[in-house]
């Protein structure tokens, strides 16, 4: 008799134990691990989960507004992942945390598989301008689900595998809906514009350090695959070999993970077997909420890959 399908709250729990890092020490943490994980962590948890950590150790009364992460190594799932912070600096109106997130390899030697560095600052009045526009796109509410564009790629594709069904159909604590298409689901060439809402499936606690963690995992989809549009070419479909570099995030001002927050990104570059991706979040009043930047190593894979 196979397990029952877990309900929303089910999954939007889960992935609140996922990015709640458990203290070791005064400056170290313990990342969990995705039940049911399997090969490489996937790289917005990671980011998730050190910021978490910095969020841990930040001075009272200050709040992250912004991180910049490089990648290092790929995590393994599997395998717990420690987080080491560094008070590099506290000052009256902002603070800095660094963090070395790492993991044994094959031989039980630890390696650093992430570098972060958080910024703090205590609220403040200051000047104040907003130079945006949010895009014309159709709400959320007008959109296919995430699960209903993978199942109708799923049904496309012919005969794919369990593994790439399981990947592709199992539930998910964030909510994807997209205006247009994503790079997996057609072999069309794009230009390198994408616009996807999303949210978690079910309501998260009352608390904005956990909010701006689950925007900090959620940033990490779709981002790179914007640099893929202009040529066709899909992860999915196995044509792509991509993986993150670094990643910074601006938090602008609060907003809930559990309420539609709209993912507009772009890709001005790519080349020598890197794309830059940008992403700016907005929230339903039209509110930029918070910017993202990322470079991530993309090649056309090879047919012997």
């Amino acid at each position: 008799m196979s397990d029952p399908e877990p309900t929303p709250q089910d999954l939007v729990s889960g992935l609140v134990r996922l990015l709640t890092v458990s203290r070791d020490s005064e400056d170290a943490f313990t990342g969990r691990q995705q039940p049911g994980g399997i090969g490489r962590v996937f790289g917005g948890q990671v980011v998730a989960q050190a910021l978490q950590a910095a969020q841990a150790t930040a001075p009272e009364g200050m709040a992250a507004h912004s991180l910049h992460a490089y990648f290092l190594r790929a995590g393994r799932e599997g395998v717990d992942i420690n987080h080491a912070i560094s008070r590099d600096f506290e000052g009256r109106s902002f603070a800095n945390r660094r963090v070395v997130v790492s993991q044994a390899g094959d031989s039980g030697t630890s390696k650093p598989i992430l570098n972060l560095t958080a910024s703090f600052q205590r609220p403040e009045e200051g000047l104040s301008h907003d130079d945006y526009t949010i895009p014309d796109v159709p709400p959320p509410e007008d959109l296919p689900s995430d699960m209903e564009q993978r199942r109708n790629f799923i049904a496309k594709i012919g005969e794919p595998s369990e593994q790439q069904k399981a990947l592709m159909l199992r539930p998910r604590p964030i909510e994807i809906r997209t205006s247009g298409s994503q790079h997996w689901m057609n072999n069309a060439k794009r230009p390198p514009h994408a616009h996807n809402w999303f949210r978690a499936v079910a309501t998260l606690p009352d608390d904005p350090a956990m909010h701006r963690a689950v925007i900090a995992y959620a940033s990490d989809f779709t981002l790179l695959g914007t640099a893929a549009l202009p040529h066709g070419l899909s992860w999915a479909r196995g044509e792509l070999k991509g993986a993150s570099l670094d990643h910074a995030i601006w938090f602008h001002r609060p907003a809930r993970a559990d309420e539609w927050l709209l993912y507009v990104t772009d890709s001005p570059w790519s080349g020598g077997g890197r794309g830059f991706n940008r992403g700016r979040i907005f929230n339903r009043s039209g509110q930029l909420v918070a910017s993202v930047a990322q470079e991530g190593m993309i090649r056309a894979a090879r047919k012997a890959d």
